[in-house]
């Protein structure tokens, strides 16, 4: 009941809802791809024509692609849904997010250091750009039922999602810090201080190689 509470009932049918076939009432007409969708309906996803006919005074937010992947831009859904927690990306000047996981193969947590990668998504191990919690609002969504302890209720957790990301900054650095420490005991540790002692006493002194030279003499002259 609280899972339901924090997720909006239209938000699973956007996510599974196929994006950008060719609407069949408008076939032969341009701008005929489906490529919006009806939060009031709830139902499928429908075209530019459709919008002005069968939509007209109804709240529609509009999918665009990136990569072959559905994303929808952050000035739309932020009006009906709290995006906090997942990771943004700008594309063609917009600031959008993605719809759904992406496939990837999946970083462990060591290759991802040696490989420099922060941040993780806390659902399918995606490398994030920014201190975010999820990739997409699918893996937000599926967070949401595993944990509870974020929502997509607008305002609700603004907060704690904040506080969320101070924490993973603030681990992330002391990471770093932990590892540089490591790294820079381990190269103490590689020399003892035995053989620190005979490194510098078995370098010879530097001397000046260039002598004085001495007053020059006349040979006497012949008789």
């Amino acid at each position: 009941m609280m899972g339901e509470m924090m997720v909006p009932p239209w938000l699973e049918s956007l996510l599974s809802t196929a994006f950008f076939t060719i609407c069949p009432r408008h076939r032969d007409t341009p701008r005929n791809e489906c490529n919006m969708y009806c939060l009031d309906c709830m139902d499928d996803a429908f075209c530019f024509y459709c919008r002005s006919s069968r939509h007209k005074d109804h709240h529609v937010i509009q999918i665009r692609r990136s990569s072959y992947h559905d994303v929808v831009r952050v000035a739309e859904i932020q009006k009906v849904l709290d995006i906090s927690g997942v990771q943004t990306y700008v594309i063609n000047s917009a600031r959008v997010l993605f719809l759904n996981e992406r496939p990837q193969p999946k970083i462990s947590s060591s290759s991802s250091s040696s490989k420099g990668v922060s941040y993780l998504c806390e659902i399918c191990s995606r490398s994030l750009l920014d201190p975010f919690r999820f990739c997409s609002l699918g893996c937000k969504l599926v967070g949401i039922r595993k944990k509870g302890d974020t929502s997509f209720v607008v305002g609700s957790n603004k907060k704690n999602e904040e506080e969320a990301m101070k924490q993973r900054r603030e681990g992330i650095t002391a990471t770093r810090l932990e590892s540089k420490q490591q790294g820079d005991d381990e190269e103490l540790r590689e020399r003892s201080p035995q053989e620190m002692y005979t490194s510098s006493a078995s370098t010879p002194p530097h001397f000046n190689s260039r002598r004085r030279k001495g007053i020059p003499h006349r040979a006497p002259f012949a008789s």
